[in-house]
């Protein structure tokens, strides 16, 4: 077609592209070609478009075009800190899987002058349809963008979309981009943390293997368990109480009428026998008032989606996740609008009787619908309004008539006469009713009876799933006296609210705002899914062991991770995203800032998970046998193989490490001393170290096995800078099982050549080009210690060591620490100085060496607040120059340069056999 220009149309399912394909082109002169996708078809058509010819292009993406994940650096579980994940890059990529849909718009982009976009017209269907625009002005930059807007897939709605095309809605589109980035960094994070927390420690009942079971957290799926959890804590609380009613009951050749006391009832007995007695005897009542009235009984609003699955829920015991996927086949047919709505108010613009037209065949409320439009009937009557309008679909309603199709299953089948039956009782005048209220006078006690007579049924006679019932009393004047047929004083127990119904919990969400209208189902189904809750025949919810132990965990830590309002106020943020309130930058700092102190604060309290845990589940012994690989708390980033954290460990002696997550694949290990008792990592970030973070531990050793001097309680860092750990790994050995004691063997020359290609990383600052002997930060200056032999002191042949700062005699001491015990020292008495020298030492003509004294009520303490390490930095007083002697845990002196694993002078730490461990 000659000035014809071309123009590719996307819709957002395959079967939608046909549909509205079909439409377009009347099914004339249409043409189907595949694409690189064999399920995303291409159409052909001509088409005018307010007079401009056009040469049509019609395909389809599946859903979502692309994923939102974090870079690959961060993908693995034990790859990063999980705090880390609140500010770690995400990237927006097409995934495997849809390349060739990719492929395909790439292709057809290239050809074509416009770009009109059909994806659903919700906030998702907004996000995807910005998806595509990537995609296709990547292929072709000069592409004119258009937007179609349609709710039906029906002949007036789609030519009327084609012909009043608008710009794509960017708010809309962020407003998702934002709940995604929330969702993905707060699940990931949380959902990481006690997944790694709580699975090797406990034997967890569920369909799955629990090693491989991921306890996901859910910013939405939370709130909705805890609406569960707490409704079956209100049951379980619940203690019955016994009360008391006086009933009275009049029967007459009228009829009978029940009457009910108007204190209801009491919890005292002895006064209610007492009310009761003086009721016998005086029997008589006398009718104080008699009041009648009109009253109307008023059909539902236009059908929004949360009533639709409500209703389906309460009619047909249908779940929310079976009604929204029949709903989309429905609408996908062209049978009913666009199920996924807040709305609930029909606009004025919006022809009722036409869609009420189409009905009058039908032959269960084909009679009904005839009614409705006859005039003399007087039936009809403007919908009244819910509201609330979302402004971009009006309220679900039949598009097309039906009879029942072939193929159709009993739940298409329920759904449709749903959909239709509600929106003719909308238009429906309400059922009127003559209620009559009589009130009786009995020995100072009041009572009441009422009797209602329906005088009109009108929507009653359609909407089959309601009844208005009511029953006829005999007829009671003022100031009439009768004596009552029987009056009784019963008894009965308050008994605790049900467990909650689907309906139930869609409304506590929709009232806390929780999920959107498009996503509760799935929120819901999501809790079943991972075993957090079961639904029973009734469809009422109750959490299981699982679920009830996370929000226990959660709710003894005092946060409220597992109530609505967190959510419901990132909801409202998005919300204002949408409507261009806010920016979707703003709202992202603002949430995940407040998430990620809770993610914090969460961490420091998991012994509250891990006591709520161990109410409900047996523990398990993996977490001991299995402490090679069982995820520990991350110190530091991996520098050899870049790829994975370093995090404390515990083996199977007890003994304490920093080790490799990539294990066995990476095995950079640092053993820490021997005489460790407990060490827990904080959240106190050394300031020396880089690369960073890396995060000080919290030691506390035993008293015995250091020496004099030492504070059992210390906060260290294992980067490089810690003076004081340093010390103790020479004084007291390591924890490691092969440590250099003449027990380990030896390496052949090949495997310290293959060790060594793969250790390339130093131990101390993780980086690359050197090795940990040669490492910089261990280069501190520091002053020579000294002996001196005093030819004053006492007897001719002992030897007399003064301190080297403020020369005090030093007395010789016996150490008693496991693996020096019996060995002599000399360490000045001052707690102000830090000198220490061996015995055999002096004898072998060695000098001292001058310690930093750990004081973790001052220095560790102040330091911990501001993120430091405690009296001595990389470079500050206390270290050790070259020409300083140290002596092993052996007794053996050796030279600055030496393993840093296990202390043995013949070889480095690139290269230490017990790498291998």
């Amino acid at each position: 077609m000659s000035g014809a220009i071309k123009v590719l149309n996307v819709a957002e399912k395959p079967s939608v592209a046909k549909s509205v394909s079909g439409i377009l082109s009347s099914n004339q002169g249409l043409r189907v070609r595949e694409g690189r996708s064999r399920y995303n078809k291409i159409f052909e058509f001509n088409y005018s478009i307010r007079g401009q010819h056009c040469q049509m292009l019609f395909t389809s993406v599946t859903g979502h075009l692309m994923e939102l994940e974090f870079e690959d650096r961060f993908r693995k579980w034990h790859s990063c800190d999980p705090v880390d994940l609140y500010h770690a890059p995400v990237r927006k990529h097409v995934p495997e899987d849809k390349i060739d849909i990719k492929r395909t718009l790439e292709e057809e982009a290239r050809k074509c002058q416009w770009l009109v976009l059909w994806l659903d017209c919700d906030r998702e269907g907004e996000n995807i349809a910005f998806e595509v625009i990537d995609v296709c002005r990547a292929a072709n930059r000069h592409l004119t963008i258009r937007r179609a807007r349609f709710s039906a897939l029906i002949d007036r709605e789609i030519h009327h979309a084609m012909q009043n095309l608008v710009d794509p809605n960017i708010w809309f589109s962020d407003a998702v981009d934002a709940r995604q980035e929330i969702d993905l960094r707060i699940g990931a994070s949380f959902t990481r943390f006690q997944t790694i927390l709580l699975r090797d420690k406990f034997i967890i009942d569920s369909a799955t293997d629990d090693r491989n079971l991921v306890l996901s957290y859910g910013p939405c799926q939370f709130p909705t368990l805890g609406f569960i959890v707490e409704r079956y804590w209100e049951i379980q609380s619940h203690e019955p109480e016994e009360f008391w009613t006086i009933n009275c009951s009049h029967k007459s050749d009228e009829g009978l009428a029940t009457f009910n006391w108007m204190r209801g009832h009491l919890f005292d007995h002895t006064c209610a026998v007492i009310i009761y007695e003086m009721c016998v005897q005086e029997p008589s009542a006398t009718v104080t008032k008699v009041q009648q009235q009109e009253k109307f009984k008023y059909p539902p609003y236009p059908l929004s989606t949360i009533e639709l699955e409500k209703r389906a829920s309460r009619y047909f015991r249908m779940s929310s996740e079976r009604t929204m996927k029949v709903a989309e086949d429905l609408y996908q047919a062209g049978f009913i609008s666009y199920p996924r709505t807040e709305t609930d108010c029909f606009s004025s613009r919006t022809d009722l009787h036409a869609i009420v037209q189409e009905q009058q065949e039908h032959p269960e409320w084909g009679s009904y619908a005839q009614r409705l439009l006859d005039p003399e009937a007087r039936l009809w009557r403007i919908p009244g309004s819910g509201g609330h309008d979302d402004k971009a679909h009006p309220p679900i309603h039949p598009t097309k008539f039906s009879a029942g199709e072939h193929g159709w299953s009993q739940d298409h089948c329920k759904i449709y006469e749903l959909v239709v039956r509600h929106f003719l009782a909308c238009v429906s005048k309400p059922a009127v009713g003559a209620e009559t209220t009589v009130e009786i006078y009995i020995a100072g006690e009041l009572f009441s009876a009422t009797g209602r007579v329906i005088l009109e049924r009108n929507y009653l006679d359609v909407y089959r799933y309601e009844s208005w019932g009511g029953s006829m009393i005999p007829t009671y004047t003022p100031g009439q006296q009768f004596i009552p047929t029987s009056l009784t004083l019963d008894t009965g127990v308050t008994r605790p609210p049900p467990l909650l119904s689907e309906a139930d919990l869609l409304s506590c969400m929709d009232k806390a705002g929780i999920g959107t209208d498009a996503t509760m189902h799935d929120h819901i189904k999501k809790l079943l899914d991972r075993f957090y809750a079961t639904k029973d025949s009734n469809t009422r919810f109750s959490p299981t062991n699982l679920g009830e132990a996370l929000v226990m965990g959660y709710d003894d830590m005092g946060y409220e991770l597992w109530k609505p309002n967190l959510r419901s106020m990132m909801e409202f943020n998005m919300k204002e995203v949408s409507v261009g309130n806010k920016t979707k930058d703003e709202v992202l700092a603002t949430c995940l800032q407040q998430m990620k102190a809770c993610f914090l604060d969460a961490r420091l309290n998991k012994v509250k998970l891990l006591e709520a845990m161990a109410i409900f589940f047996e523990r398990s012994n993996r977490a001991a046998g299995d402490d090679n690989n069982a995820a520990g708390e991350v110190v530091r980033q991996c520098g050899l193989c870049q790829e994975s954290s370093m995090v404390l460990k515990k083996n199977r002696d007890g003994n304490f490490m920093v080790g490799c997550l990539g294990f066995p694949q990476c095995r950079n290990a640092i053993w820490l001393p021997g005489s460790v008792l407990e060490a827990a990592v904080t959240s106190n970030i050394c300031s020396s170290c880089t690369p960073g973070p890396v995060y000080l531990i919290q030691f506390k050793f035993r008293q015995l096995e250091i020496p004099p001097g030492f504070n059992a309680n210390h906060l260290g860092c294992i980067g490089g800078c810690d003076d004081t750990l340093r010390q103790l790994i020479e004084i007291c050995g390591t924890g490691s099982r092969m440590s250099a004691r003449g027990r380990g063997p030896t390496v052949t020359s090949t495997n310290a050549q293959r060790s060594s290609n793969r250790q390339s990383a130093c131990l101390y600052c993780q980086q690359t080009g050197h090795s940990s002997n040669d490492c910089p930060s261990q280069l501190s200056g520091s002053r020579n210690s000294r002996s001196r032999t005093n030819p004053q002191n006492g007897m001719q042949g002992e030897t007399s060591v003064s301190c080297s700062t403020c020369g005090t005699p030093c007395p010789l001491r016996t150490a008693n620490t496991a693996n020096n015990r019996g060995r002599k020292f000399y360490s000045c008495p001052s707690q102000e100085c830090n000198f220490f020298m061996w015995e055999d030492d002096l004898n072998n003509g060695n000098g001292g060496r001058s310690f930093q004294r750990a004081n973790i009520n001052s220095s560790a303490s102040n330091s911990s607040r501001r993120g430091g390490r405690g009296q001595s930095g990389r470079n500050g007083g206390g270290g050790r120059g070259a020409d300083v002697t140290f002596v092993s845990a052996t007794g053996d002196p050796v030279s600055g340069r030496r393993c840093y694993v296990c202390g043995d002078p013949s070889h480095f730490a690139n290269v230490c056999p017990n790498r291998d461990m």
